[in-house]
């Protein structure tokens, strides 16, 4: 049955299995023990957003696949070489590395995919 991944989402496991799950705040909401134990499988979501990111986050245990949807973003990577600064006008892909701190600069209302295993991530202030 048809559903929209940015009130559903789909955890992708390591056996081949996908299940469906209430997004938006009702995941989020869930105890942090529970957070990081989905976190341990692929979390396909997707998100509106029309203002910068509030904090910069980081996940220790795999790449991120970010599909910008519509919109027109900048990502902001911290990587060891320094700041990678990465624009995206309506339609493109970015893969922030494993260990990698990251935010977002929104230039216009954006709709942006993600595939994200989140076990162990970090934020900090933007």
């Amino acid at each position: 049955m048809p559903f929209q991944p940015e009130h559903v989402y789909a955890l992708l496991d390591a056996a081949g299995g996908i299940r469906q799950l209430p997004g938006g705040g009702e995941f989020w909401g869930q105890p942090p023990d529970t957070l990081d134990a989905l976190g341990r499988d692929w979390l396909v979501s997707e998100f509106s957003c029309d203002a910068d990111w509030g904090s910069w986050e980081m996940h220790p245990n795999g790449d991120e696949f970010v599909y910008l949807l519509d919109g027109d973003i900048e990502f902001h990577l911290e990587l060891p070489t320094g700041l990678q600064v990465q624009r995206i006008e309506g339609r493109g892909a970015v893969v922030v590395p494993r260990g990698v701190w990251h935010t977002a600069k929104v230039f216009q209302p954006s709709r942006m995919f993600f595939v994200t295993m989140g076990a162990g991530t970090e934020h900090r202030p933007a």
